[in-house]
């Protein structure tokens, strides 16, 4: 035994996917380097317990040692032979875009495995959902999620500003026609 290996299979790499064991389900982070996961969280804490329907979870930055607490975990990435991974410049810096966004959270379709897989494989999967279970891709860059929200904001205002624009020529129209 030495210590190279035990580090080559222990410590993880950034970009590795983390599976920690819960009582009765698995959590999963994406490691980033420096000690640190990201992964995603439904009220606030680190489990992927039971929410209710339409709730949303937030994407976290941790420590690994705090997520895991005293639970079991492992690197596993288990889709390397089946998918390509990205890049690790990819997974990270996409990773790190997601801290403190808030993703809508589906036990289904739209899981902490599934956004950790999608992170990593760029299509989200999740074993524990009904076996080899595939979705679409369901998480966006946040970048994608910042510009579809300036889009809708902006399109509100424009909307805005051209009904309250014709209201306005339509009110004048009128009141000019009233008076001859």
């Amino acid at each position: 035994f030495n210590q190279t290996s035990y580090d080559y299979y222990f410590k993880p790499k950034p970009g590795d996917l983390i599976e920690i064991f819960r009582v009765g389900y698995k959590h999963w982070a994406i490691y980033i380097g420096s000690g640190f996961v990201v992964h995603l969280v439904v009220n606030g804490d680190s489990s992927c317990s039971l929410p209710a329907p339409g709730e949303m979870g937030v994407v976290m930055k941790e420590k690994l040692e705090d997520v895991v607490g005293g639970d079991r975990w492992r690197i596993n990435n288990y889709l390397d032979k089946k998918h390509k991974p990205q890049q690790i410049y990819t997974i990270v810096k996409q990773a790190v875009g997601f801290i403190g966004t808030r993703l809508p959270y589906n036990l289904v379709s739209s899981n902490c495995e599934h956004f950790a897989t999608d992170l990593r494989y760029g299509k989200s999967t999740s074993l524990q959902v009904g076996g080899q279970r595939k979705t679409e891709r369901s998480f966006r860059s946040a970048a994608e999620i910042r510009v579809s929200r300036l889009r809708s904001a902006h399109s509100n205002k424009t909307a805005l500003h051209h009904e309250t624009s014709s209201k306005h020529y339509i009110y004048h129209h009128h009141t000019r026609n009233m008076k001859h």
